[in-house]
């Protein structure tokens, strides 16, 4: 990093890189997988279970099915949920592409409404304009952790009799109107990727309050295979299983749901210090003029995932991919959540979106600024990210 140095001027903030986000494993973690690993299950045993149980338990849901990646859970939901071909699935540009993905895997066509300006979540009122005959589900984002307006988005699918497949793979931990996200859509997806609130290594999962749904995505999960003697067409003899609909192998271990399982016992801790970051870091920016800070909306607790400032470039004598690199050479790991999907060239070519088609998420995207943030920065890691980013406003304003 010494080669930028010279772009402010003088030693860097920090003598080594602080990753914009990170897991915490300690000895607790470490001794749960190697236990598990010394067991006679190491996948399709009792581990997952327990795991999904205290889940559903502490997101007040009735069901979880965990799966091998947050993108392997959305898949599983837009399946069991019927989307396919000739099927529209309404959903936010700004989010990691796999939201939209899960829907083109089943065969369906992602259709993309603008966001609010405040909350950067979907907006309920762009979601109406998009319903047609062929909707079959809406896909709402909490970005960054904040709930998204689930009660409107809920009136809308039922007026027209649609799904809601909730993304919150940045919100576990998070709570809407005092219930915790996860029991109030009719599928909400979580990930357990390494930067997420909680970490299995790769892992995800489906939570739902409805049986037939819970039942599908077991089946999916595994091949698509049935063993229910209730359920088959035919019986050879005990071993006799059948599949009866296409499934995939998106399982996941017991020992990851071990490590999922120890990281439990943390999580409210995680997401407590999560907030307290985000508002040392709001604090610290809300009066500088250059910057817009986050927004919590007064009926939630967001979690957090990330954080995200909007740099007002018209106050800066330079953009926001010079603001981006300067603050890489002071050691801090910004990053940027995230390029929008109608930005991406398969989109553009296989839907035929283009930049320009949703002006809030392309108005935000390019101001926004993703600062570190993660359980295990210590308050001097987080002095360090208020002290570079007024360095860099200091240094460029104009």
């Amino acid at each position: 990093m010494t080669g930028k140095l010279a772009i402010c001027g003088g030693e860097p903030v920090r003598k080594t890189m602080l990753p914009y986000g990170h897991q915490w494993l300690d000895q607790r973690d470490l001794s749960a997988v190697v236990e598990t690993l010394k067991g006679d299950w190491i996948t399709q045993g009792p581990t997952i279970n327990e795991f999904e149980q205290r889940m559903a338990d502490y997101c007040g849901t009735r069901y979880a099915v965990a799966v091998s990646s947050g993108t392997a859970a959305l898949h599983a939901a837009c399946a069991v949920a019927g989307i396919a071909t000739g099927d529209e699935a309404i959903t936010t540009p700004l989010t990691f592409a796999a939201t939209a993905n899960a829907v083109v895997y089943c065969g369906g066509r992602p259709v993309f409404a603008d966001i609010r300006h405040d909350t950067l979540n979907i907006d309920p009122a762009e979601i109406e304009r998009r319903i047609t005959r062929n909707a079959k589900a809406i896909l709402p984002v909490d970005f960054t952790g904040h709930p998204a307006d689930l009660d409107a988005i809920r009136d809308l699918a039922k007026a027209h009799d649609l799904i809601v497949i909730e993304d919150a793979a940045h919100a576990l931990g998070a709570e809407y109107h005092g219930h915790k996200i996860g029991s109030l859509s009719d599928m909400t997806i979580l990930s357990f990727h390494p930067v997420k609130h909680i970490t299995t290594g790769e892992g995800g999962m489906v939570l739902t309050n409805d049986e037939t749904f819970y039942e599908k995505l077991k089946v999916f999960r595994h091949h698509g295979i049935v063993k229910d003697p209730d359920k088959l067409t035919g019986d050879e003899g005990p071993w006799y299983y059948e599949i009866q609909e296409l499934g995939y192998n998106l399982r996941i271990t017991d020992f990851q749901c071990a490590l999922g399982l120890s990281q439990m016992d943390k999580l409210d801790r995680f997401v407590q210090r999560r907030r307290e970051i985000a508002a040392r870091y709001t604090e610290a920016f809300s009066q500088l003029p250059e910057i817009i800070t986050p927004c919590e909306a007064d009926d939630v607790q967001a979690a957090y995932h990330i954080y995200v400032i909007q740099l007002r470039t018209e106050l800066l004598r330079v953009g926001r991919r010079e603001i981006f690199e300067a603050l890489r050479a002071e050691n801090i790991g910004v990053n940027v959540h995230y390029v929008p999907v109608h930005y991406h060239p398969f989109y553009q070519r296989e839907f035929g979106y283009r930049q320009g088609d949703y002006p809030s998420v392309e108005n935000y995207y390019q101001r926004a600024l993703t600062l570190p943030l993660f359980p295990k920065m210590n308050d001097q890691d987080v002095d360090d990210v208020v002290s570079a980013v007024r360095k860099m406003i200091d240094y460029y304003h104009s």
